[in-house]
């Protein structure tokens, strides 16, 4: 018996788009990366992620423990100590988001280069819009 529930699958098209959504979203990532290692609290969390608002943060941290990505714990101290942590499925999105920053580091001048190339080139033209044949030769897109 697995712990999911069954989804529709006219459903899951919406859900997938939600979680690719949370996961794309460039707050989920930070913070994500900042709780790699250790339980982390709040004002910690918002002193690491730099221009992120105190509502930014909280809004990202009930959504991400929301998802199962996130686990947050209360302290019984006074005043309450409320500590974040990646839970198991954090740390596995984590170690795909490292992967893409690898793969980031590793293309980013080729990236750069792509860029500048497409910005100088054809790629900025303002005209009629250009077409690669087969052959790798430029023509316009009106035929006459």
């Amino acid at each position: 018996m697995t712990d999911t529930a069954y989804v529709p699958r006219t459903d899951q098209g919406a859900l997938l788009r939600d979680v690719l959504q949370r996961i794309g979203d460039k707050w989920s990532v930070i913070v994500i990366c900042r709780l790699d290692g250790a339980p982390r609290r709040f004002n910690e969390l918002r002193r690491l992620t730099d221009g992120i608002t105190q509502r930014m943060l909280s809004a990202t941290l009930r959504r991400l423990e929301r998802d199962g990505l996130v686990s947050r714990t209360v302290h019984p101290t006074v005043p309450p100590r409320v500590e974040y942590a990646l839970t198991e499925r954090g740390r596995g999105l984590h170690a795909i988001l490292y992967r893409v920053v690898d793969w980031t580091e590793e293309n980013l001048a080729g990236i750069e280069a792509s860029r500048a190339a497409y910005d100088a080139g054809a790629g900025a033209d303002t005209g009629a819009e250009a077409v690669t044949d087969t052959r790798g030769a430029r023509e316009a897109d009106d035929p006459s």
